[in-house]
């Protein structure tokens, strides 16, 4: 298996990170759909070879629009991120919390509008990218690990899904969820990850926490 032709979906893809995944994918011979809220922050992109899409990631209805506009899908990152924290838990507010949820919602659109398509996938993958902060949460960052710690269990949840839906239907296992963990995201330790979703089969793949280096 190779990532040349796959189609994948970049949501949220409007960031650096977004733009250097979406750039290496693109030279790698995948079939890139990035979307964002903005058109004209969309530009960057279409520039480096993705086709773009005006779409919110975190809308159940947008992403279920553009799942259903696509014919095929290999594979979703959903790439809506941020940090806002500090002052110990006393300083853990209602607005960072907001301003962080976000980041889940795109997790649970995106993995949810685009569930059949992947595991109608010869080889779909689910990613997000997660942080350290899960396994050491500390009271000056308790929004963030707390958001962060509901998205893995999202997608250990799709993991599951994609799991029982095969053995429901006597077939091998073609999908897999996977969770990046990272201390601070270096987009250049997240390309080569990416890049290696279709190294493995999904057997091996699914419901495995990576760490990014």
């Amino acid at each position: 298996m190779s990532v040349t032709n796959r189609r994948i979906v970049l949501a949220g893809a409007t960031s650096p990170s977004g733009l250097t995944l979406a750039r290496a994918l693109v030279d790698a011979g995948a079939r890139v759909i990035a979307t964002g809220r903005s058109a004209e922050r969309l530009d960057s992109l279409r520039a480096v070879g993705a086709h773009v899409e005006v779409a919110d990631a975190t809308s159940l209805e947008s992403m279920a629009d553009l799942a259903s506009r696509l014919d095929a899908v290999d594979a979703v990152i959903p790439l809506v991120g941020g940090w806002r924290g500090g002052g110990g838990l006393a300083g853990q507010t209602d607005d960072d919390l907001d301003a962080l949820l976000p980041a889940f919602r795109a997790v649970r659109a995106t993995s949810r509008a685009f569930d059949s398509a992947l595991r109608a996938s010869d080889a779909g993958r689910f990613a997000i990218v997660s942080s350290t902060a899960v396994g050491r949460p500390l009271a000056g960052g308790a929004n963030y690990a707390a958001v962060k710690a509901a998205s893995e269990a999202w997608a250990r949840a799709v993991a599951q899904g994609f799991a029982k839906a095969a053995r429901d239907a006597e077939e091998p296992l073609r999908a897999a969820s996977v969770v990046f963990r990272a201390k601070a995201l270096d987009p250049d330790s997240l390309v080569p990850r990416v890049l290696a979703l279709w190294d493995a089969e999904a057997a091996a793949l699914n419901d495995q926490v990576v760490a990014l280096d």
